[in-house]
């Protein structure tokens, strides 16, 4: 008898070991998949737009959230607005750093940009929310990264507590937007208000097919901020571009993962990964 148990659990390994095969082609090739682009020729990012930005920053001491991916062509969103005289008073910085380089989760420390003088502040470090204190002497807040499209991708999450910061402490954000490599469909569940964190601060699916610039209006518009109506929010939007525009991502989401290719994948890697969870689980439940 026991000599049969063990054979049986033994062919549903074998059973589950063939079905995680199964499931991993099937998310990788059933998930929507996206046009491959060989250029972004013709779309123009918000960040490109200075005309508009600079009318809106004129002589205002201003705040700048911002990464690696901040890019104005190939010069830095910092140095190209350094460069035209406006005053940057501060520069947050994100998960993974102002730079890119630090690890997913990695503890990002406080710094200044020898370029500019400008302090730089971890919004992934000893807090995660612009305090009143970093907001001294700054008018505006400008945020231009670059996302994927994941809900679990924390730079959202810092563009919901930066726009929270500036409606409780009367300054006026702007959002340059950015396209969504990811923004061709909608897929997953929605997140339960209830188990909101800060891979997932908003009841947002899985996949939420928005660029950051809608996510910005999104919270905003939905009341999902606190204290909504007092943020002067303005939104530069992208030139060119449709949900269905192809656009390959010029830089990395952060210096540790390469680009386009596995964006697109990014969302797949979480049903791939949940799926594998449930085999698992059946797995060690047949073992107990």
């Amino acid at each position: 008898m026991v000599f049969t148990n063990r054979i049986k659990v033994e062919t549903f390994r074998k059973f589950l070991t063939f079905g995680k095969l199964v499931l991993i082609g099937f998310c990788l090739l059933t998930l929507p998949t996206k046009a491959q682009s060989t250029d972004n020729q013709g779309i123009i990012v918000g960040a490109e737009r200075l005309e508009v930005l600079l009318r809106l920053v004129e002589g205002k001491e201003v705040a700048l959230v911002v990464n690696h991916s901040s890019m104005v062509g190939n010069t830095h969103l910092v140095d190209t607005l350094h460069s035209l005289g406006v005053c940057i008073s501060v520069i947050f910085a994100p998960e993974h750093g102002f730079r890119g380089d630090a690890d997913a989760g990695e503890h990002v420390y406080d710094g200044f940009d020898l370029r500019t003088g400008a302090a730089i502040v971890s919004l992934y470090g000893k807090h995660r929310k612009p305090t009143p204190e970093d907001l001294i002497g700054t008018e505006v807040v400008v945020f231009d990264i670059q996302d994927v499209g994941a809900r679990f991708y924390t730079y959202i999450s810092t563009l919901f507590y930066v726009l929270e910061a500036c409606a409780e402490n009367g300054k006026d954000a702007i959002v340059l937007d950015r396209p969504n490599p990811n923004g061709h469909y909608v897929d997953g569940p929605v997140l339960d208000p209830r188990l909101t964190s800060f891979v997932g601060i908003a009841p947002l699916p899985i996949v939420h097919g928005c660029t950051v610039g809608e996510l910005a209006k999104l919270f905003v518009g939905e009341f999902w901020i606190y204290k909504p109506e007092s943020l002067r929010l303005f939104v530069i939007p992208c030139l060119n571009y449709t949900h269905s525009t192809p656009y390959e991502l010029p830089v990395p989401p952060s210096l540790t993962s390469p680009p386009q290719g596995p964006c697109c994948c990014i969302p797949r890697c979480v049903f791939l990964k949940a799926a594998l969870a449930v085999l698992g689980g059946a797995q060690i439940g047949l073992l107990k």
